[in-house]
């Protein structure tokens, strides 16, 4: 009769199977999780297959399985490592640059703030120029017109006077073609003299 099967012996024709069942698990996490899942899975097989099977081939499908998990344990190892690192240089980053961009907004805040005042300052200063600027165009309007009318009366008044000057000249000019005419009549030049000095 043949002798007892052991246990291992029961295992081998599901260790390829479980193999292939374990890397499309483990596919699918990533960092300490995925490091955990291969560790197990790896401690299962080896359990399986390596307690009385010291000189077995190495080239079996399960040791190359085996082997190829163990390769991808380190590689998964180095590279969650790797990302540890960029996680922490990426975590540094974002927490300086949090805190640069926390800042830069408060100063912007604060700039609208002072740009909001301004602004409200600057619009009050606008509305009392343009009330003053009203009240001297209004004022403006008056002096020119007091100004036309002023203007109006002394053309007015300069033409009045010249008509009298006008007048008065040639009264002027009258009495001394008379007083030539009384001069003749009446004496001669020594009237003439007498009237003019």
């Amino acid at each position: 009769s043949s002798p007892p099967r052991r246990s291992s012996d029961l295992l081998k024709p599901l260790q390829p199977l479980a193999a292939v069942w374990i890397l499309n698990y483990l596919g699918h996490f990533t960092g300490p999780r995925m490091r955990c899942l291969t560790s197990s899975a790896l401690a299962v097989l080896a359990a399986s297959g390596t307690r009385d099977e010291a000189a077995v081939d190495k080239n079996r499908p399960v040791t190359k399985v085996i082997n190829l998990l163990k390769d991808m344990q380190k590689q998964l190892e180095k590279e969650a490592d790797e990302d540890e690192e960029v996680y922490n240089k990426l975590s540094c980053w974002c927490t300086n640059n949090d805190k640069e961009k926390t800042k830069d907004i408060a100063d912007a805040e604060d700039r609208i703030n002072n740009l909001i005042s301004t602004i409200e300052e600057k619009t009050a200063t606008s509305s009392r120029l343009n009330t003053e600027i009203s009240n001297l165009e209004q004022e403006v309007s008056k002096n020119q017109a007091a100004l036309d009318k002023a203007t109006s009366i002394r053309k007015k008044e300069l033409a009045d006077f010249n008509e009298d000057e006008k007048d008065m000249l040639q009264s002027i000019s009258a009495l001394k073609s008379a007083l030539v005419v009384l001069g003749k009549h009446n004496g001669g030049a020594a009237f003439l003299d007498m009237q003019l000095g």
